[in-house]
């Protein structure tokens, strides 16, 4: 009896009209066709101007949709990266499973700054960037590397572009803020901006640095320690509060009702990661527990899986994770008689 054959792999061809773009779209050595591949499950093979994809039918049409997605960018003047191909990826096979999951490329979740514009790179960061739009206080909670700040500085400086806002503040607890800083040399302003650099960053990234540095003198943005905030109402502005897992519950208390008119507030921090002294609670932990279902405000969770600094970083995420899990597992009757 004759064996059969198995089937062949079912292909999609993508064919792209102009070949200046190809080098940006494929990546140095195909590194961005490989990015595709591993992150989908397919088979890519270029050739010219003509692209064929194998695999399962669900993973070559997402494959397909990250391809025009990000040629349709490269054709408007934005440049990609890496990070971009694995975002498109994970967006493009997050839409079967998930009607909220937007489609790869939507414009309605892109953000617009000086520099650049900003797309989501994951279902969550979509639905965080809606709700930023959407409410007064958003809450991002989730490890490092999720594009919580990163994504609320962009849209504090996207309504600052637009003018619908007239002010950015953006913010951290010192945690280190007794002894340690008063031993450091220099005044207040040198003594805390180390902690505040990832803002810094994050700004210069979006506005070219003579813009920074203007709206800085002109009060225009404000970056600022926690402790600053005391007593002021902020209205007509963005306020940003970052790693306000190492707030306390006082301190976030007294954050929260600053907000005045025509104003917005998102906070971000990581409960997993708390800097306070032993025992000391969260400011951010409690907020969650006390604020669930007030109307106006939104929660958005992000976990290793939305990690977009590196791949790496979200395997380290998740090890993490399984251990923590793991200690935080009652033990059994019988290991508890032997110890």
């Amino acid at each position: 009896m004759k064996s059969s054959s198995p089937p062949e792999p079912r292909e999609t061809t993508r064919v792209f009209a102009d070949n200046r773009l190809l080098p940006i779209l494929f990546g140095e050595h195909h590194a961005h066709l490989s990015e595709l591949e591993s992150a989908l499950g397919v088979s890519i093979l270029a050739h010219g101007n003509e692209v064929k994809i194998r695999g399962p039918d669900e993973a070559r049409t997402a494959a397909a949709q990250v391809l025009d997605d990000l040629y349709a960018r490269i054709g408007r003047g934005q440049m990609i990266d890496s990070g971009d191909v694995v975002g498109a990826a994970r967006l493009a096979s997050a839409v079967p499973k998930s009607e909220a999951a937007p489609p790869p490329g939507d414009p309605a979740y892109h953000v617009r700054t000086w520099r650049k514009l900003i797309a989501p790179r994951t279902p969550a960061q979509a639905k965080y960037i809606e709700a930023i739009r959407n409410n007064e206080l958003v809450f991002g909670l989730g490890p490092a590397g999720t594009g919580k700040t990163y994504l609320a500085v962009a849209c504090a400086v996207s309504l600052l572009y637009q003018g619908q806002v007239e002010r950015l503040i953006l913010s951290r607890p010192a945690v280190e803020a007794g002894e340690r800083l008063g031993f450091l040399p220099g005044d207040m302003r040198e003594k805390v901006d180390p902690y505040l650099q990832p803002l810094y960053d994050a700004l210069h990234d979006m506005m070219p640095g003579e813009q920074v540095r203007r709206r800085m003198e002109s009060g225009e943005i404000e970056i600022a320690p926690l402790a600053f905030m005391r007593g002021r109402t902020l209205s007509s502005a963005f306020v940003i509060l970052d790693e306000a897992q190492n707030t306390s519950p006082m301190q976030m208390k007294m954050f929260l009702t600053r907000l005045g008119p025509k104003s917005r507030m998102v906070v971000t921090g990581d409960p997993s990661q708390v800097d306070l002294p032993a025992h000391a609670p969260s400011g951010l932990r409690e907020a969650e527990t006390i604020l669930k279902g007030v109307q106006g405000l939104a929660f958005v969770r992000f976990d290793e899986t939305d990690v977009v600094r590196h791949t790496l970083v979200a395997r380290i995420v998740k090890a993490y994770n399984a251990h923590d899990a793991k200690l935080s597992k009652p033990k059994s009757r019988g290991a508890e008689d032997k110890s």
